[in-house]
């Protein structure tokens, strides 16, 4: 069968020399000359095996713990239709709620109870509702004043969504967060589609409640299952992509489930991991070049 490595390093400190991509080659025994996808930072080689899990742990032997994420896969059928990720600590760098409890002081505390949620040491939905009963009285302004100030996105994003999307490909934003960040954010990096939990408001402030049935990790498995049936796709054809547990669901439903700088948990149970890329490893993984990419 034929498989593709592809080998990707972060943009700011390349590691994918052509000594590596050689190096790679040789210990697949494959006589196939390696792929430059963007000098210095990512490049594949092709190879035939009979079991790809095989090869992908004797690459990362090889590569003896250099900064290199590896991707290993069959080379039919890698470019993908369908494009699903989570937002918070995905898309962008931020977990939205915990710069919410920043204004009122208390983010050290609520970031405790994300970092649990994330890392599946206690169900979502409660710990959503637990912290949102805490930003309760909040003004509604701080909201916008949050994501003028400290909301980043997450390198590579942009290019990400432009770059599938101008190759056919349909774009999904869906977060276990809010819909007033999810469409700032979709709209910043151009999806086509955002789902979010609702944060209800009364007399310009947070109501301390979050509209119900809360958005978790099988409402966005759903939301996979609905648009594989719509845009008529088969599950091969889709890519998901995220960080915490919550996101576990869509992530093993999709045809490749991607584990984005993950908690433990989500990276052990994803198809592929990125460790140490920022976003457009998704791109190098499905065989675009840094040629191919739509920078706008």
């Amino acid at each position: 069968m034929s498989f593709v490595a592809t080998l990707v390093s972060n943009p700011i400190r390349p590691a994918v020399d052509d000594d590596t991509l050689a190096r790679v080659a040789r210990v697949l025994g494959t006589s196939s000359t390696p792929v430059v996808l963007n000098p210095g930072v990512a490049g594949e080689v092709v190879f035939d095996a009979a079991d790809g899990k095989q090869a992908e742990a004797a690459i990362r032997e090889t590569l003896a713990g250099a900064p290199v994420d590896v991707f290993v896969q069959p080379i039919d059928g890698r470019r993908k239709r369908l494009l699903i990720a989570d937002m918070d600590s995905t898309m962008i760098r931020q977990e939205c709620i915990d710069e919410l409890a920043a204004e009122l002081g208390l983010k050290e505390h609520i970031a405790a109870i994300t970092e649990r949620a994330m890392r599946g040491e206690i169900e979502f939905e409660p710990a959503l509702r637990e912290r949102v009963a805490l930003l309760r009285g909040l003004a509604i302004s701080a909201i916008e004043t949050v994501l003028n100030t400290r909301i980043q996105l997450m390198p590579g994003g942009r290019t990400l969504v432009q770059t599938m999307k101008a190759n056919g490909a349909y774009c999904a934003l869906v977060s276990g967060g809010f819909t007033h960040f999810t469409s700032a954010v979709a709209a910043m990096i151009g999806f086509d589609e955002n789902q979010a939990n609702v944060l209800i408001e009364e007399d310009g402030t947070l109501a301390g409640t979050v509209q119900e049935p809360i958005l978790g990790k099988d409402a966005k498995r759903r939301r996979l299952e609905e648009l594989v049936a719509e845009k008529n796709l088969a599950f091969s054809e889709t890519l998901a992509v995220g960080d915490g547990a919550n996101d576990l669901a869509m992530i093993q439903r999709a045809g490749i489930g991607v584990a984005y700088r993950a908690k433990p948990a989500v990276g052990a149970a994803a198809d592929m991991r990125v460790d140490h890329g920022d976003l457009t490893a998704l791109l190098y993984l499905q065989g675009y070049a840094s040629g191919d990419f739509v920078l706008s």
